[in-house]
């Protein structure tokens, strides 16, 4: 599985925790059984979803996270360490493979945060029939969906927004992920499975006082530019413009995400 460095995921966790859609974590929340919860979360990265969730719930709570990348997990487990009402676990494991290896049933809910636009339907299809068998509610937050805007405008900022969004089809780490689909497709899959879907936009809204994780942004943008096929010279003209404008403190961002909760009836 593709993996993120523990820098961009400090600079867009401010953005995410922005982002988050209220409505439907209440949902999940409200999910949950009183007193003391454990939550599974994965594909955990430095802990994220505890962080944005941990205020939310009872003051006992277990959470298992798990990762592919020991130095993230790492981190989370440092980060929560002192913390009297969380009870930290981090396991790691390759989820591409090893998905069988997780019990839920012994969980109380399911969490997942900006991870299932990296997969592929099939394990998409495998996730949702654990899900469902273990009869827990499953919480996916900031899914991307293919919107991306920036402001000002650029005459090549669809074709660049059309490279990111081929980019995010390709393998990162399961086989073709879904991409800008997967969030459609989840909760189509929750909702045949007999669950109740509540979903809500989560978008990132990058303005000034975020230009470090905008010029991280970009350079994403423009390594999927690159690797999709758009001409090199134009690719560049166009950052440099961008970064010029990062530097004006003028460039604002918003990047489509979709939260969702699954709640079994």
């Amino acid at each position: 599985m593709s993996g993120f460095s523990a820098n961009w995921l400090a600079l867009r966790e401010p953005i995410d925790l922005a982002a988050r859609n209220a409505v439907v974590e209440s949902a999940f929340c409200a999910a949950l059984p009183s007193g003391q919860v454990r939550i599974q979360d994965l594909a955990s990265g430095a802990g994220s979803t505890v962080a944005a969730l941990s205020g939310l719930l009872g003051p006992r709570q277990e959470w298992h996270l798990c990762d592919h990348d020991p130095a993230l997990l790492g981190v989370a487990a440092r980060r929560f360490e002192s913390s009297e009402s969380l009870d930290v676990k981090v396991r790691q494991i390759d989820l591409s493979a090893e998905l069988d290896r997780l019990r839920f049933d012994n969980v109380d809910g399911i969490t997942t945060s900006a991870f299932l636009d990296l997969v592929t339907e099939d394990f998409l299809g495998a996730l949702v029939e654990a899900v469902t068998r273990s009869g827990k509610p499953f919480l996916a937050s900031l899914t991307y969906d293919g919107r991306a805007v920036c402001s000002p405008e650029d005459s090549l900022d669809e074709d660049i927004r059309l490279a990111m969004n081929a980019h995010q089809k390709t393998d990162k780490g399961f086989g073709a992920a879904l991409g800008p689909d997967a969030a459609m497709v989840a909760e189509s899959l929750f909702d045949a499975a007999g669950y109740r879907v509540v979903s809500g936009k989560s978008d990132w809204r990058a303005k000034v006082g975020a230009e470090a994780f905008q010029s991280e942004l970009i350079a994403g943008w423009l390594s999927a530019g690159r690797a999709m096929g758009l001409e090199t010279a134009t690719l560049d003209k166009w950052h440099k413009r961008r970064r010029g404008e990062i530097d004006d403190g003028i460039l604002e961002i918003t990047v489509g995400h979709v939260d969702f909760t699954a709640i079994p009836l």
